[in-house]
Parts: C-alpha cells; sequence; structure tokens
C-alpha cells in the first residue's frame, strides 16, 4: 500500500460533492431551498439539457452582501449556523454550508447576487476550488445561480444521467412537489427556453394538490383536523379517502418544518391510521405538514438532508396515526349519514326483528327494544344473488355487501368487548381441532389475542387444540380455525397483531357470500351496520355498501 497522505482540496471537494449533488435535480433542490432561506417570494427555475447543461435558478431574495460573496461559494461557509449548539435547534432549510461548493465541484458555477440596501450587485465565477475576483454588475434585487455542464468533467458520473427529458422529469417532480409547502412563494419552470408551467401563489392549497395528484385524484383528497397540542406541535394536510389508494408509497408526502423528507418517516402512522380503511396490498396517499419544536427534530443526518430523526419518533408516529384515523372516522360518518339517512319520521325498514331474532343474529345487541326504537326512511328490498342486500329509501338504491357488512359487525364488537371485558359464553361440547405444525405453532402465537376478542381455545394434546367458549351472541355457527390461519398467516403484517387476529376472526365467524338470509336477517343486519363507528368498510378495508343515486341510474338508462 502506498503511504497515508491528506486529499488535496480539488479531490476532497467532489468526493464531498459526490454525497451531495447526485443529478440534476440536486442542484435544483439546494438552490430553491438556499432561496426560501432568503425570503423568496417567486422563485424562477429554468433548465437546459435536463440539467446537464445548465440549470438557473433565480429568486428575488434577501440577496449576498458583496463582502461575503466570494466566501459564499466555499466549503463549510454558511451563513445559518453560528456555533455547534445552532445544531440542536435547526430553522432553516438549509445548513450544512457545502450547497454552492458542490455545486461549482462539479460544474461551471456563476453566482449574482444584489441585496435591497446596494446600489450595484455583484458576481463572482466559481469552479472546482478556483473562486474567481467579486465583479461589480447591475442586477435586481435578489440571487441568481447558473450551473453550467454538470459532470462534465467526470464522465462516469455523466454516462450514469439518463435522456434529458427522464431528468428535467426528475427536477419537474421534485419542485412540483416541493411548491406544496409554499403556497405564498411563487414558483415557474423552464425548460429549453420554453414555459413549462407557472404556479402563483393562492390561498387554496387544492391548486397545488392537483399538479402533484392530479386534478381527479385531488378531488378525493380529505383534509386532516390538527393533531393535539401534547407534542408542542401541529399537523395538517390532506389524506385520501377510503377506495381511493395506489400499490406503493410513493405518494404518501411529508413535509417537516417545511422539509420534504421521505415519507417512508411515518409509514407506520400511515399504516395504522388507514388500519380498517383500505384494502391489504394498497397504500394511501397524501400529503402531511408536520409542525414540531426544532429543538424535537435532527436534520443532521445525511448529506442531502432528505431524511431526518425525531426525538419522540413514537409518540409522533401515533399522533399522526389518531390525526389520520380520527379524519377517516369523521368521513366515514357523513357517508354513513348520506347512504343510510336516519330521519326519526316514524318510518320504519319494512320489516321488524323480533325479540328472538335480534338475539340470534351474531353479535346482536342484548336488547332488542333499543333496536326498535331508531327508526329510519330505509327498506330492505331483499337479497341479490345470495350476496348483496338490496335497500332503498325512494330516492336511490343501496347495495350493501352481506359478508363485508357482518364482518365490520363482528369486528366492532369483538373490539368492544376486549376493552369492556364482556364474558364469552362456554360450549356445552368443546370443538376439537387437529393441525399440522406450521398452523399449530401460529395459533399460540394469536391464543391471548383470541381469547380478549372472546375466542377460548386450549390447548389438546400435541398439535391438537379444542374450542371451548365463543363470544356471547356467537350462537352454533361453526367457526373455520384453518381457514382463519391460513387467512393470518397471508396477510401483509401492516397492522399490529391483536388488530390482524380481530379482524380475521370476525372473517370467519360471519354470515359469508351465497349464504341465504332472510328478510329479517337482512333489516337487522343492515341497522345494527348503521350503528358501527366505520359503517362503509370491513375491517380488511373493502367497502360495505355501494350507493347509486338518481343520476348515475338515469345514465345507465341513456337519460
Amino acid at each position: 500500500m502506498s503511504e497515508i497522505r491528506l486529499l488535496d482540496p480539488l479531490t476532497a471537494g467532489q468526493i464531498a460533492a459526490g454525497e451531495v449533488i447526485e443529478r440534476p435535480v440536486s442542484v435544483v433542490k439546494e438552490l430553491v431551498e438556499n432561496a426560501i432561506d432568503a425570503g423568496a417570494q417567486r422563485i424562477v427555475v429554468s433548465a437546459e439539457g435536463g440539467g446537464l447543461d445548465l440549470i438557473d435558478v433565480v429568486d428575488d431574495g434577501a440577496g449576498i452582501p458583496q463582502k461575503e460573496v466570494q466566501l459564499a461559494v466555499r466549503r463549510h461557509a454558511t451563513s445559518k449556523l453560528t456555533g455547534a449548539d445552532d445544531l440542536q435547534a435547526i430553522t432553516t432549510l438549509g445548513f450544512r454550508g457545502e450547497g454552492l461548493a458542490s455545486i461549482a465541484a462539479v460544474s461551471e458555477l456563476e453566482l449574482t447576487t444584489r441585496t435591497a440596501d446596494s446600489a450595484i450587485g455583484s458576481r463572482v465565477v466559481a469552479h472546482g476550488e478556483q473562486v474567481s475576483a467579486v465583479e461589480p454588475v447591475a442586477a435586481p434585487p435578489g440571487t441568481r445561480v447558473s450551473a453550467r455542464h454538470l459532470f462534465a468533467e467526470l464522465p462516469a458520473r455523466r454516462e450514469y444521467m439518463r435522456s434529458p427529458g427522464a431528468e428535467f422529469a426528475r427536477i419537474s417532480t421534485f419542485l412540483s412537489t416541493f411548491v406544496l409547502a409554499y403556497p405564498d412563494v411563487t414558483f415557474s419552470l423552464r425548460h429549453d427556453g420554453k414555459d413549462v408551467w407557472t404556479m402563483p401563489k393562492s390561498d387554496d392549497p387544492r391548486e397545488r394538490l392537483a399538479m402533484v395528484f392530479g386534478r381527479d385524484t385531488a378531488r378525493a383528497l380529505l383534509p386532516l383536523a390538527q393533531v393535539d397540542r401534547t407534542l408542542g406541535g401541529s399537523l395538517h394536510g390532506f389524506v385520501s379517502a377510503p377506495g381511493f389508494d395506489r400499490p406503493d408509497r410513493r405518494l404518501q408526502l411529508l413535509f417537516v418544518n417545511g422539509r420534504n423528507v421521505r415519507g417512508t418517516t411515518l409509514a407506520g402512522a400511515w399504516s395504522g391510521g388507514y388500519s380498517g380503511y383500505t384494502m391489504l396490498g394498497r397504500q394511501p396517499y397524501g400529503v402531511l405538514f408536520l409542525e414540531l419544536p426544532p429543538a424535537t427534530i435532527d436534520a443532521n443526518v445525511h448529506p442531502t438532508k432528505s431524511e431526518i430523526r425525531f426525538r419522540h419518533t413514537a409518540q409522533v408516529i401515533d399522533a399522526v396515526r389518531r390525526t389520520i384515523a380520527a379524519s377517516l372516522r369523521a368521513h366515514a360518518a357523513q357517508r354513513s349519514a348520506e347512504h343510510l339517512p336516519a330521519t326519526g319520521d316514524g318510518a320504519t325498514f319494512s320489516t321488524m326483528p323480533s325479540e328472538g331474532e335480534a338475539s340470534a343474529a351474531f353479535f346482536e345487541a342484548s336488547n332488542a327494544a333499543q333496536d326498535a326504537e331508531e327508526f329510519t326512511s330505509q327498506r330492505v328490498l331483499g337479497q341479490l344473488h345470495r350476496t348483496y342486500i338490496l335497500v332503498s329509501d325512494g330516492e336511490a338504491l343501496l347495495l350493501v355487501d352481506q359478508h363485508a357488512a357482518h364482518e365490520r359487525i363482528a369486528y366492532e364488537a369483538i373490539v368492544s368487548r376486549a376493552e369492556h371485558g364482556a364474558p364469552s359464553e362456554p360450549l356445552l361440547i368443546p370443538h376439537v381441532v387437529e393441525l399440522d405444525a406450521a398452523r399449530s405453532e401460529a395459533l399460540a402465537q394469536t391464543l391471548d389475542s383470541l381469547a380478549e376478542g372472546g375466542l377460548e381455545i386450549e390447548p389438546f394434546g400435541e398439535h391438537v387444540y379444542r374450542i371451548v367458549a365463543t363470544p356471547a351472541g356467537y350462537g352454533a355457527r361453526t367457526f373455520d380455525l384453518t381457514g382463519f390461519l391460513d387467512d393470518l398467516s397471508e396477510e401483509p403484517k401492516q397492522r399490529t397483531v391483536r388488530e390482524r387476529v380481530w379482524a380475521s376472526l370476525a372473517c370467519h365467524s360471519v354470515t359469508v357470500a351465497g349464504e341465504t338470509l332472510e328478510l329479517e336477517e337482512m333489516t337487522t343486519l343492515v341497522r345494527r351496520l348503521q350503528k358501527c363507528r366505520n359503517p362503509m368498510h370491513c375491517p380488511h378495508g373493502r367497502p360495505t355498501m355501494l350507493r347509486l343515486g338518481h343520476e348515475e341510474i338515469a345514465r345507465l338508462f341513456k337519460r
């Protein structure tokens, strides 16, 4: 091996630049964040050749004093930190003092700037470690930074870049996402001399949401309520309504104190908040704006500043999860009121169940008279294909999935039983089940959660178990233990163990598609569904009902 020696400044600078400037979009990110820190109200980004030939960012921010212009492009020079203690409470997007220097290390950088109290601007050119003398120039207040011939002296890196169109698409995606956090700033984007888009400042956040998610998709976004103040912060934003989802998490956007960070930071909060509202394998989308005291986050994690660490990670995730869940519950309640409106006018379902019929239905309330006191204008018309219940109020037709609806009713009853410690019903003759080794191991891990939900199962030999008690009101319905375990093993681990166990328990304990129901049973099921906290979705996220209004039906008949 050769002797150990210090790297020359040029080599060290290019190594450091490789950590910060990965591709043209990295240059745009650094310059736009600097413009925001400078208080800019208008930012114009121009690119040529996908940003490889030229990136030009102009802002009307505070500008840089003439005496500091040459220092601004030096490594580890910044106006945003005064000492190590400032790293404990970062309040700006930039702070590392490496942005301009890293850009200069891989391109030909030109910086023109002027402060509002100066009569003339200043210009400096930097490339590698070479920085020119400051030149006086005519310039408007603000700063203009141009980076030409990106990676020209790094052919391997430049060869790695994709086509100019693909690189510009990255720039456009980043900037159109970034603008969501700064509605009071006007942004413009140009490519190869042509205007691509301009986003004027606006008080209506949905105008910018349409740019990121598409106009039709943005209509499905629900505004969030503010998170509680226990963490000294706040949360606002938009999340997709149940039924609107994607196969991946790429559009789960997160801004923390105005900083666009990788969405997976709060992936657990998204999954937990949507538990029971979205189908397994599908992902919600939206944008969250989280504001926290600077001292409770650490932004000094990665050179690109795209990752952060929370001081109270578990509390933040739980607070965001609860806020998402509360917003979805409110939306479900609103939709339920539209689908199953209670009138109180004395109009009833077509039939009313007797006490015996009410107690026979799985997880029915013990007081059937309480159900009879609640009136609605809905009428159960019949059963379609022994799978769907047809309901109408004379204005629209409602299709209720009997299995999904019954599953929701059972799931909420299980949760309530676990919370209040309601007793199970012992079986007169226990049901014995023999399992293979894999299913036996899976069952052993869920026995406590099953017991909390009211299903008591005891070991009864090697890989043999017996069901000794069922949830109150379960009746004589056969429980598919083998199917339950298979369902549990295949389900992605996006929920807590208890939620997964209880959802599967409900799924394998209720009415199934293809089962004939009497009119009284259907009436009771719809009424019980109306009382659920989330009547619109089964615990696995499938919809329980669909409404066909007059307009939809008229369109089908070409009216």
